[in-house]
């Protein structure tokens, strides 16, 4: 209890000056990925988000993107409870033993075409948690990733803009 309470105590508090937060430019951003989200999808992505074992840390910067500041819905990016409704899927964490079974019956009940998107340094290769004997040192072992967003755990901007990066991709490949 006093190391965590120690930890809690000596870790340095991170924050961005409101300059810094306000030059952040995700109305930018959002506006070309709404223009994607128009030609790719008609308009709507339906994304189903999996926490396969990780920290908690990408849901809560996921999380953020619906709030008032990032308002991911106005970009027409929605998060779905069911797999059934979903055009994408992020999985978050290395995936634990036992999440490995409910991840892939999630992905095979998403309709196709499906895009997988691994989120954060634990599931793109395992994180700190690489090579424990509770996890799988990546997605990929489990189910076929198509994107990848690295990061510890990448910001609500880092996402968007990586979501953009996605897009062009996709289009360019058209």
């Amino acid at each position: 209890m006093y190391r965590l309470l120690r930890k809690i105590i000596k870790t340095p508090k991170v924050t961005l000056s409101e300059v810094d937060f306000a030059a952040a430019d995700v109305n930018v951003i959002g506006a070309e990925l709404q223009a994607s989200l128009k030609r790719l999808f008609s308009g709507s992505l339906a994304i189903r988000e999996v926490a396969a074992g990780s920290s908690n840390a990408e849901e809560q910067e996921l999380t953020a993107l619906s709030n008032a500041y990032y308002d991911s819905e106005r970009f027409g990016i929605r998060f779905v409870a069911s797999p059934r409704h979903a055009d994408m899927l992020m999985v978050t964490g290395p995936v634990s033993r036992n999440m490995a079974e409910g991840l892939r019956r999630t992905y095979e009940a998403m309709p196709e075409p499906r895009l997988v998107v691994a989120v954060g340094d634990g599931a793109i290769d395992g994180g700190i948690y690489r090579g424990s004997y509770a996890v799988y040192d990546s997605v990929e072992e489990i189910i076929p990733v198509d994107f990848k967003i690295p990061g510890d755990p990448p910001s609500p901007k880092q996402v968007l803009a990586a979501l953009l990066r996605m897009f062009r991709d996709i289009e360019a490949k058209r």
